[in-house]
Protein backbone atom coordinates (compact mmCIF):
# COMPACT_ATOMS: atom_id res chain seq x y z
CA UNK A 1 0.00 0.00 0.00
CA UNK A 2 1.08 3.37 -0.92
CA UNK A 3 0.62 4.81 3.12
CA UNK A 4 1.45 9.15 3.76
CA UNK A 5 1.56 10.17 7.60
CA UNK A 6 1.21 14.14 8.36
CA UNK A 7 2.38 15.20 11.65
CA UNK A 8 4.58 17.56 13.11
CA UNK A 9 6.84 15.04 15.61
CA UNK A 10 9.54 13.70 13.58
CA UNK A 11 10.50 10.98 16.09
CA UNK A 12 6.84 9.38 15.35
CA UNK A 13 7.05 9.82 11.63
CA UNK A 14 10.38 8.02 12.13
CA UNK A 15 8.59 5.18 14.01
CA UNK A 16 5.87 4.80 11.52
CA UNK A 17 8.22 5.06 8.67
CA UNK A 18 10.10 1.91 10.22
CA UNK A 19 6.82 -0.19 11.05
CA UNK A 20 5.22 0.81 7.45
CA UNK A 21 8.09 -0.06 5.68
CA UNK A 22 8.93 -3.21 7.82
CA UNK A 23 5.61 -4.38 6.71
CA UNK A 24 6.19 -3.93 2.84
CA UNK A 25 4.26 -0.47 2.19
CA UNK A 26 5.34 2.39 0.53
CA UNK A 27 5.73 5.37 3.27
CA UNK A 28 5.91 9.19 2.22
CA UNK A 29 5.76 11.79 4.94
CA UNK A 30 4.83 15.39 5.52
CA UNK A 31 5.54 17.49 8.88
CA UNK A 32 2.79 20.01 8.30
CA UNK A 33 -0.94 20.01 7.56
CA UNK A 34 -0.55 22.21 4.87
CA UNK A 35 2.69 20.30 2.87
CA UNK A 36 0.59 17.41 3.90
CA UNK A 37 -3.04 18.71 1.88
CA UNK A 38 -1.09 19.69 -0.66
CA UNK A 39 0.49 16.07 -1.01
CA UNK A 40 -3.15 14.46 -0.24
CA UNK A 41 -4.51 16.61 -3.24
CA UNK A 42 -1.70 15.78 -5.84
CA UNK A 43 -1.42 12.18 -5.55
CA UNK A 44 -3.26 9.01 -4.76
CA UNK A 45 -2.78 7.40 -1.25
CA UNK A 46 -4.08 3.97 0.34
CA UNK A 47 -3.95 5.09 3.74
CA UNK A 48 -3.66 9.00 5.64
CA UNK A 49 -2.32 8.65 8.99
CA UNK A 50 -3.21 12.25 10.13
CA UNK A 51 -2.15 13.51 13.32
CA UNK A 52 -5.14 16.02 14.83
CA UNK A 53 -2.91 18.64 17.01
CA UNK A 54 -0.20 20.31 14.41
CA UNK A 55 0.16 24.07 15.23
CA UNK A 56 -0.96 26.42 12.23
CA UNK A 57 -3.06 23.95 9.76
CA UNK A 58 -4.15 21.61 11.85
CA UNK A 59 -5.53 17.65 10.99
CA UNK A 60 -9.04 18.86 11.59
CA UNK A 61 -8.32 21.55 8.93
CA UNK A 62 -7.03 19.44 6.92
CA UNK A 63 -10.22 17.48 6.98
CA UNK A 64 -12.36 20.21 6.79
CA UNK A 65 -9.94 21.90 3.72
CA UNK A 66 -10.66 18.18 1.86
CA UNK A 67 -14.64 18.34 3.01
CA UNK A 68 -14.64 22.22 1.19
CA UNK A 69 -13.66 20.55 -2.20
CA UNK A 70 -15.40 16.92 -1.50
CA UNK A 71 -12.32 15.31 -1.74
CA UNK A 72 -12.77 12.89 1.92
CA UNK A 73 -14.77 10.38 -0.22
CA UNK A 74 -11.39 9.53 -2.41
CA UNK A 75 -9.24 9.14 1.47
CA UNK A 76 -8.90 6.32 4.20
CA UNK A 77 -7.74 8.41 6.91
CA UNK A 78 -6.82 7.24 10.23
CA UNK A 79 -6.26 10.62 12.54
CA UNK A 80 -4.24 10.29 15.48
CA UNK A 81 -4.85 11.84 18.49
CA UNK A 82 -2.79 12.68 21.89
CA UNK A 83 -5.79 13.74 23.90
CA UNK A 84 -8.34 11.38 25.03
CA UNK A 85 -11.46 12.25 22.35
CA UNK A 86 -14.79 11.38 23.35
CA UNK A 87 -17.14 9.39 21.28
CA UNK A 88 -18.66 12.35 20.60
CA UNK A 89 -15.97 14.02 18.96
CA UNK A 90 -14.98 10.14 17.13
CA UNK A 91 -18.37 10.19 15.71
CA UNK A 92 -18.18 13.87 14.30
CA UNK A 93 -14.98 12.83 12.69
CA UNK A 94 -16.52 9.32 11.10
CA UNK A 95 -19.31 11.83 9.66
CA UNK A 96 -16.39 13.75 8.26
CA UNK A 97 -15.52 11.02 6.46
CA UNK A 98 -12.17 9.63 8.57
CA UNK A 99 -11.98 6.01 8.31
CA UNK A 100 -11.14 5.54 12.32
CA UNK A 101 -8.73 6.70 14.71
CA UNK A 102 -5.44 5.42 16.83
CA UNK A 103 -4.19 7.26 20.24
CA UNK A 104 -1.00 8.42 20.94
CA UNK A 105 1.55 7.13 22.19
CA UNK A 106 1.41 5.33 19.47
CA UNK A 107 1.45 0.89 20.46
CA UNK A 108 3.40 -0.57 17.16
CA UNK A 109 0.83 -3.56 17.05
CA UNK A 110 -2.09 -1.57 17.35
CA UNK A 111 -0.58 0.18 14.39
CA UNK A 112 0.20 -2.71 12.62
CA UNK A 113 -3.00 -4.31 13.17
CA UNK A 114 -5.05 -1.05 11.79
CA UNK A 115 -2.91 -0.90 8.63
CA UNK A 116 -3.45 -4.89 7.74
CA UNK A 117 -7.01 -4.49 8.40
CA UNK A 118 -7.00 -1.09 6.07
CA UNK A 119 -5.20 -3.47 3.19
CA UNK A 120 -7.55 -6.33 3.69
CA UNK A 121 -10.47 -3.68 2.74
CA UNK A 122 -8.62 -2.74 -0.83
Amino acid sequence: MKILEVDDNPDIIKFVELTVTSMGHEFSSADNGKDGLKMIQENQYDVVLLDLSMPEFSGLDVIDELNSKNLMKNQKIVVFTASSASDTSIEELKNKGIHSYLSKPIDIDSLMEKINDLEKSL
